[in-house]
């Protein structure tokens, strides 16, 4: 994953176990921020990457094109992953493009959010969320 530094604006490859961290630039060496926005995952691989590695709770919205109530409930996804940067990763699964995935996690019905800690499945659920109720289920106690 690459993080672009808001100070130079260097190019700043970051591993996928650190993408939750406050980092360092490689060039101007300003910090940069943790994760902040929706990773939006363009590999099944990628995928199990990130969940396998990471360090943070990370919080997958499935989700298709199409579908309007997916379509609404993004700018909530976004304020989420806004406000939980550094405490949970939020991650964003076109399920049309990544049928694998879904089939894997036997999404039916989309919008659909899953939970995933130490690699694991830990919690899922169907239907729009606000962000204050994505937050508090992303970090509620197993």
């Amino acid at each position: 994953m690459r993080r672009v530094c808001t100070q130079c604006h260097a190019q700043n490859r970051i591993p996928t176990n650190r993408l939750a961290d406050v980092g360092k630039c490689g060039k101007c060496k300003a910090p940069l921020p943790p994760q902040a926005s929706p990773i939006d995952v363009r590999s099944a691989m990628e995928f199990d990457e990130i969940v396998a590695t990471s360090r943070v709770p990370v919080v997958v919205d499935f989700w298709a094109p199409w579908c309007g109530p997916c379509r609404a409930v993004a700018p909530e996804v976004k304020k989420a992953a806004h406000d939980l940067a550094g405490k949970a990763l939020v991650l964003k699964v076109d399920t049309d493009a990544l049928a694998d995935l879904a089939q894997r996690y036997q999404i039916q019905s989309i919008p659909n959010f899953a939970v995933f800690s130490g690699g694991r499945l830990v919690r899922q659920r169907a239907g729009a969320l606000d962000h204050r109720q994505l937050e508090k289920w992303a970090v509620a106690p197993q």
